[in-house]
């Protein structure tokens, strides 16, 4: 692992296109209520199986709510020998935090189903 990034500097690189692959490690419901856009998501009781699907990337972002569980996914994927010429971090602050500056999006599913009003029988 590389350290933390700052959600600044996050939105940066993802502003300029920059080749960055950001790992959503919340569970898949989480993930569709809300994410960065282009994010992956890799729950994190599945990263040790699927560490191999990043073995690619030249910069890995972990991504959580509030920017501790993703420290240890990025641990996790810095012991990884596809991942060793990486640069591998975890966003400081979380979700939470890259959320308040700058948004998220939902998937069209969910909004769809929030646009539905429900039956109150």
């Amino acid at each position: 692992m590389d350290g933390e990034i700052t959600t600044d500097e996050v939105n940066e690189l993802l502003e300029d296109d920059e080749d960055i692959c950001i790992v959503d490690i919340r569970s898949p419901q989480e993930f569709t209520h809300s994410h960065i856009p282009d994010s992956e998501n890799v729950p994190f009781h599945e990263l040790s199986s699927r560490v191999e699907e990043l073995a690619d990337e030249d910069h890995i972002v972990t991504v959580c709510p509030h920017g501790k569980a993703s420290v240890q996914a990025a641990k996790l994927i810095g012991t990884y020998e596809g991942t060793a010429d990486a640069r591998i971090e975890s966003m400081e602050g979380g979700l939470e935090k890259y959320g308040m500056k700058f948004g998220l999006v939902r998937d069209r599913d969910d909004e769809d189903e929030a646009e539905q009003p429900e039956s109150p029988f």
